[in-house]
């Protein structure tokens, strides 16, 4: 019965009259199977060629193309950096402040925490206006902080203690700001850095056109 069965079907059990395309996916079949028996796992070929490929552009190509982009990198750093930093900032700082307002004037009072914070309040954001070169931006928002209380004076508003906190501290710093122009007013070396209508020296110039050059 058997073998009348292969006489019938003689491709049936894959012998000499087997055709072409049984044999062919028997084959496949049989190499995919040694594969997962290996336990192997398919190559990334895309993701390591393009991981070496950063690696080689960002590590050895940067300083290349630092040499012609200097300029570029420095324009970005102190200028076009500082502003899309700082002009959120203030912002921030500004749209807060406008919020710092009640009608009951015993509430417009500071506690004795935040007088303690006054002083490096205002010490740090005249370290922020002069390092950063951000004088503009640093005296138009207190002119727009000082028109906002008076504005809302008329309104009998008050500030809080944070909001008196927030202004304090620019006062502070407006002062701290104009000390230090008084004090570096005829200053050659820097008067020659800064050439500009408003002067306003940075703390890092001065220390090393003036300490760090003595040692």
């Amino acid at each position: 019965m058997e073998a009348a069965a292969r006489r019938r079907h003689p491709g049936a059990a894959g012998g000499p009259g087997a055709q072409p395309g049984a044999s062919f996916l028997q084959a496949r079949h049989s190499s995919v199977k040694a594969d997962e028996a290996a336990g192997t796992a398919p190559f990334h070929l895309d993701l390591w060629f393009y991981f070496t490929l950063q690696n080689w552009v960002l590590d050895f190509g940067r300083p290349i193309a630092m040499i012609d982009s200097f300029e570029l990198l420095y324009y970005y750093d102190e200028y076009l950096g500082h502003s899309m930093w700082y002009i959120p900032f203030f912002l921030i700082l500004f749209m807060y402040f406008s919020g710092c307002f009640t009608p009951t004037k015993a509430e417009s009072s500071m506690p004795g925490a935040a007088l303690l914070l006054v002083v490096p309040s205002g010490l740090y954001y005249w370290y922020l206006v002069t390092e950063g070169q951000i004088f503009i931006l640093f005296i138009f928002t207190s002119f727009a902080m000082l028109a906002l209380v008076l504005h809302q004076k008329r309104k009998r508003l008050f500030l809080d203690s944070n909001g008196l906190f927030l202004f304090y501290s620019f006062a502070l710093t407006l002062l701290l700001v104009a000390l230090w122009v008084a004090w570096l007013w005829n200053d050659p070396v820097l008067r020659k850095k800064y050439p500009g209508v408003i002067y306003v020296p940075e703390p890092w110039a001065f220390y090393t056109l003036h300490v760090s050059s003595q040692h």
